[in-house]
């Protein structure tokens, strides 16, 4: 019997630079791929720099088994072409790729875009799409399909995408709705580290960053040196908190205790506009045995905010390899 193991997704903390984004990336999906991550996620939204389907295919091209996680947000593309791109992945290089299913980005973003639905509409939206997207990708005959948002007549995706190449679903969202449609769909229900650690965990994936060093007591002097505190990087925060109705970001924002925790939780990082993550910092032994009892309470996926630096990936790596489940 295979022991289980944890599926993480590196993400390269928040990049202001847009002449070091791609080489970023670039440097932690190579990282990934030759040190047994399942993949890369890569963002969507009028910020990003570069679209995450071409990120995608400029990373496959790059690697040799990395399977991208892609941000997919129905605001920018139709289902029949996000299921086009995931066939044409297939076609091309015979990779997998998941697929972070979201809804948020900037209110004025959506406006600008000329997007005026709900919240709650949104979502409905996003359940729509992953159903069409899904009956496209599996279907050996046309698709109908007749919903609020979009509607689909002798549809079909040719060829049909092999059985073991089909994107697993993921949906990071924290509000009722995004719980529902999570639910309704078979998507992998994703949720950001709680701050007790040992409660508060009612989902398969997790959100979080690693700062790991070889004892707890160096570990927090490096993050704390490496994430620091200033009033600059606060307000950054604070206007993206104005311009968005994110219920994950805003329960992150009410939180609002800086302090590195004793058990290692730090929300530093995200107040600071940093990452979009809290962090655990511990040694390796001490984050190994953490992702461990997470794994014994169902914890099977991780989205990892990781500090795009060779050092600090290492750092990464052995905390993750002192669990015993990656």
């Amino acid at each position: 019997m295979t022991a289980p193991r944890l599926r993480v997704f590196p993400a390269i903390s928040r990049n202001r630079d847009p002449k070091a984004y791609v080489g970023e990336l670039m440097r932690v999906a190579q990282f990934a791929d030759q040190n047994g991550f399942e993949g890369i996620l890569l963002f969507e939204g009028n910020d990003v720099f570069v679209e995450p389907w071409a990120m995608a295919q400029h990373i496959i091209a790059e690697t040799a088994q990395t399977s991208p996680l892609i941000a997919v947000n129905p605001v920018y593309v139709h289902p029949f072409t996000a299921a086009r791109f995931v066939s044409s992945f297939a076609q091309l290089h015979g990779r997998k790729v998941y697929l972070n299913m979201i809804t948020g980005t900037a209110v004025s973003d959506l406006q600008g875009l000329g997007d005026d639905a709900s919240h709650a509409d949104r979502y409905v939206r996003l359940g729509e799409f992953v159903t069409l997207m899904r009956e496209l990708l599996t279907s050996p005959r046309p698709v109908n399909f007749q919903g609020r948002f979009y509607h689909a007549r002798h549809l079909q995706l040719r060829p049909r995408l092999p059985a073991e190449l089909m994107p697993e679903f993921l949906i990071a969202g924290q509000s009722d709705a995004a719980q529902r449609v999570a639910r309704d769909t078979g998507c992998i229900k994703m949720q950001m580290l709680p701050p007790d650690l040992d409660r508060g965990l009612a989902a398969p994936g997790m959100n979080f960053g690693i700062f790991a060093r070889e004892g707890p007591d160096e570990a927090r002097q490096a993050a704390k040196a490496r994430f620091r505190d200033n009033p600059d990087d606060r307000e950054l925060l604070l206007l993206t908190m104005e311009n968005t109705d994110s219920v994950w970001k805003r329960h992150l924002y009410a939180g609002q205790n800086a302090e590195l925790a004793d058990n290692g939780y730090w929300l530093l990082p995200f107040l600071t506009f940093q990452a979009d993550c809290p962090y655990l910092v511990g040694s390796y032994a001490e984050i190994g045995a953490k992702l461990k009892e997470f794994a014994a309470k169902g914890l099977t996926t991780v989205m990892l905010d990781m500090v795009a630096d060779e050092t600090e990936m290492q750092h990464v790596r052995k905390a993750l390899a002192a669990s015993g489940m990656f």
